[in-house]
């Protein structure tokens, strides 16, 4: 679903369009000036923005302009009641994708903002390709020193150069993706594509079509042949993520082509030889869902000729300094901030903490620190409630008890109570984000955009 930002002063402008444009399918986030939507930008990704010129704080044009400065590249539709032919022309100048007037045509205003979100869908899909097609992989490297993170690069070393399937196997945020990109990258197919899918990410009616890719009239919308990611892979490497989450029905297909090398497009009479590597990656327990009956037997020992256990961060907390300071390196560049490093007090707190979200949620919380850092170095206070002051939040039995103490704020209060219910419930349906937006009474996509938040997750793929 795509989702749309409305910033505009007046509240009952923003209520009717948030109305109107949640009636045609929409999801909304809405700001009553450029502050408060740079701030829900930060937490939230959009497909299209709707901006009032004249606003108090910055008008409309500034803010398209900070926009741009920012690296957002999102269609902006200007709305103004205060039309003039230099407006329009600035507004288009700066590459505003239109511009639009008060009081609004509904059809023409809705059929703008269509064509605004099928743009920057069919722009992602574009660079998407431009990226796989370029054989890119996961820029970051591995980092680690520990005995255990040693193992896993003796085994990427081992295995790299051959066209074994490898299972790499993880809990939710231990870098299991950074493993399938230095394989690809130590192997004899590094110059070809690295392709990524997140069997999780895609609805199962479209998961065929994506792995298989279509032919022209295959059904209703084929308008064109789309290539698939198995076709798109050949010489290279596929990456298939969160292979757990795989339906039964796709299972099966999927099996067939790691037997006989082979498939067809949907809707398409030619075989295609399959030329590429397989690797998957999974946080859940495919032994337990082969008992179950919800992952077949035979596809995983199909997938299970190699495995690589990527070991959880309580598992290594020797390198807990050295990430630390790679992320805070990262997060100063990317910032421009002059933090230089950690108190040792703050270097305890981390080393102390057992990381449910693994290394992932470790670089979330060195950014968030840079940011709150006031002085070269990065003092307890600006980490997280839950790292300092550990005991101060709990999950008791069917509530929530707080013990509130200085230095905490109403904000950090529901920042961690959020994190900890989410994080509880997804360990009780075993990091089944569907079951857990269920149990939660969110949709999935709300589900996914918290993980991220709380750096639990990343884009849909817990790794």
């Amino acid at each position: 679903m795509a989702r749309v930002l409305v910033v505009d002063d007046e509240e009952s402008v923003c209520q009717m369009l948030k109305d109107l444009l949640e009636t045609e399918g929409y999801e909304v986030v809405t700001a009553l000036e450029a502050r408060e939507a740079l701030e829900k930008l930060d937490q939230e990704e959009v497909n299209a923005a709707l901006v009032d010129i004249r606003m108090p704080d910055i008008d409309g044009l500034a803010f398209f302009k900070l926009l741009k400065e920012k690296g957002y590249t999102f269609p902006v539709i200007l709305i103004t009641a205060y039309g003039s032919t230099d407006t329009a022309i600035e507004a288009m100048k700066l590459g505003a994708f239109d511009y639009v007037l008060k009081p609004f045509n509904i059809e023409e205003l809705l059929l703008t903002v269509k064509k605004a979100v099928e743009v920057e869908a069919l722009a992602r899909e574009t660079e998407a390709l431009r990226r796989e097609l370029a054989g890119e992989a996961p820029a970051e490297e591995i980092i680690g020193r520990s005995p255990a993170m040693i193992e896993v690069f003796k085994q990427i070393g081992k295995f790299a150069d051959t066209d074994y399937t490898v299972l790499i196997v993880g809990e939710t945020g231990t870098g299991k993706e950074l493993v399938a990109g230095a394989l690809h990258r130590n192997s004899r197919r590094c110059n070809g594509p690295f392709v990524r899918i997140n069997c999780a990410a895609i609805p199962e009616n479209l998961l065929e079509s994506e792995l298989f890719g279509y032919e022209k009239g295959a059904f209703t919308g084929a308008i064109s042949r789309k290539i698939g990611k198995f076709e798109l892979a050949e010489g290279g490497t596929l990456f298939l993520d969160e292979i757990g989450e795989l339906p039964l029905s796709m299972q099966a297909k999927l099996l067939r082509v790691l037997q006989e090398k082979e498939f067809e497009r949907v809707g398409g009479t030619k075989t295609i030889k399959l030329n590429a590597r397989i690797i998957a990656a999974t946080n859940r327990d495919l032994v337990r869902m082969v008992k179950e009956g919800t992952f077949r037997e035979d596809l995983y020992y199909r997938l299970n000729v190699v495995t690589i256990h990527v070991p959880p961060l309580r598992e290594r907390k020797e390198d807990i300094p050295l990430l630390a300071e790679h992320f805070l390196r990262q997060a100063v560049a990317k910032l421009g901030k002059t933090v230089k490093g950690f108190s040792p007090e703050a270097l305890n707190l981390l080393k102390a903490y057992d990381w449910p979200g693994n290394v992932r949620e470790l670089r979330n919380v060195c950014e968030r620190a840079v940011v709150l850092a006031q002085g070269p170095l990065i003092l307890p206070e600006d980490l997280p409630v839950t790292l300092r002051q550990p005991e101060e939040l709990g999950l008791g039995e069917g509530e929530i008890e707080l013990r509130l103490r200085s230095g905490q704020t109403l904000a950090e209060i529901l920042h961690d109570v959020e994190r900890t219910v989410i994080l509880k419930a997804l360990r009780e349906h075993n990091y089944n984000r569907t079951r857990t937006a269920q149990a939660l009474g969110i949709s999935r996509r709300t589900l996914h955009l918290k993980l991220k938040e709380y750096g639990l997750g990343e884009e849909g793929e817990p790794n």
